[in-house]
């Protein structure tokens, strides 16, 4: 108890001090505009074609799904079942029309894709509250076109509190594991953009990175299938690591505070605070940007609003190469 208070100490005092930084207007303002290798907006959706029968299947797997059991937002292809414990009906089945099945998105071992978020191992009491500001309505996207969150929001607003309770303790107990590959470069593969609102990599052509962070399936096909052990890697500008956990770990004299103060010493949360240690780099760079945007509002997003006021664009891909690069 006493570590927990010299911290909360630490946080409100140091709150306070980025609070005067921040009214002598000293630092360079952030960009308004939104990045869009971060908010990436599905294509619009073309006809569906005829049902294809043929069964799926990925390696490793005894498990056999047709394409159509995939593609549902209702259902979740279970792949391994051995490696998780068994998942709550709110997790593994939807209902319909709009309670989606928790694992289609975040897959049933919580660790997510690009397009939302890695739920593995977050305090319960913070995964009621989120889904909570989604139905409220204080949590939203900067974004309106981003299908996720769309979903996201339809999904929270069916959704009763015992499915959100039984959902939120099973995502809660699992561990956040490694899941994506943070590679330093000056190019990255060419990308366009899946139905599914995410970048996938082209099969030849490159271009330079820029002050971007290009997070891609290290397998599109097995993506696509929803296999819960293929990951990602995350492209990300050379110098950004060394140059993010300075900001991390520091607060870049003044920009910020400390992520550690508040997120705890090996930034794998603290109390109800989320760890952000190996998270996606675009899934965090959405949040911060949300927050300074005023898209999440919630009670949990408040504290946040004076770190990430003066944060441009570059030290936001700085800070979340660096997370993202950490040992969950």
């Amino acid at each position: 108890m006493k570590c927990c208070s010299a911290l909360c100490a630490s946080a409100v005092s140091a709150l306070l001090l980025l609070s005067l930084a921040t009214m002598t207007g000293d630092a360079q303002a952030p960009s308004l505009a939104l990045p869009a290798w971060a908010y990436v907006v599905p294509p619009p959706p073309t006809p569906p074609g005829p049902p294809d029968p043929t069964p799926r299947h990925v390696p490793g797997s005894s498990q056999t799904y047709a394409a159509a059991f995939i593609a549902s937002r209702f259902t979740v292809p279970d792949w391994f079942p051995d490696d998780h414990p068994p998942m709550p009906t709110p997790v593994r089945q939807g209902r319909q029309p709009d309670a989606y099945a928790c694992g289609y998105c975040h897959l049933p071992n919580a660790l997510g894709r690009p397009e939302n978020e890695s739920l593995a191992g977050l305090p319960k009491a913070y995964i009621v509250e989120q889904v909570k500001d989604f139905q409220s309505g204080a949590r939203h996207s900067s974004e309106p076109r981003m299908d996720s969150v769309t979903h996201m929001i339809e999904a929270a607003r069916a959704v009763t509190p015992e499915e959100i309770d039984a959902a939120a303790d099973y995502f809660s107990k699992l561990k956040l594991t490694k899941w994506i590959r943070v590679v330093e470069t000056d190019t990255v593969p060419k990308t366009h953009i899946s139905a599914h609102g995410m970048l996938i990599a082209e099969a030849s052509g490159t271009e330079p990175i820029g002050s971007r962070i290009i997070e891609v399936p290290e397998d599109n096909e097995q993506t696509e299938l929803r296999n819960p052990r293929s990951g990602f890697i995350a492209y990300v500008p050379k110098g950004s690591l060394k140059a993010g956990e300075a900001l991390v770990n520091t607060g870049g004299n003044g920009k910020t505070i400390a992520c550690t103060v508040c997120h705890g010493p090996n930034l794998q949360g603290l109390g109800d605070i989320p760890g952000i240690a190996g998270r996606s780099p675009s899934q965090m760079t959405r949040q911060i940007i949300d927050i300074r945007n005023g898209a999440r509002n919630g009670s949990g997003a408040a504290l946040m609003k004076l770190p990430v006021a003066k944060l441009t664009d570059a030290d936001i891909v700085a800070i979340t190469a660096y997370l993202g690069s950490l040992e969950p």
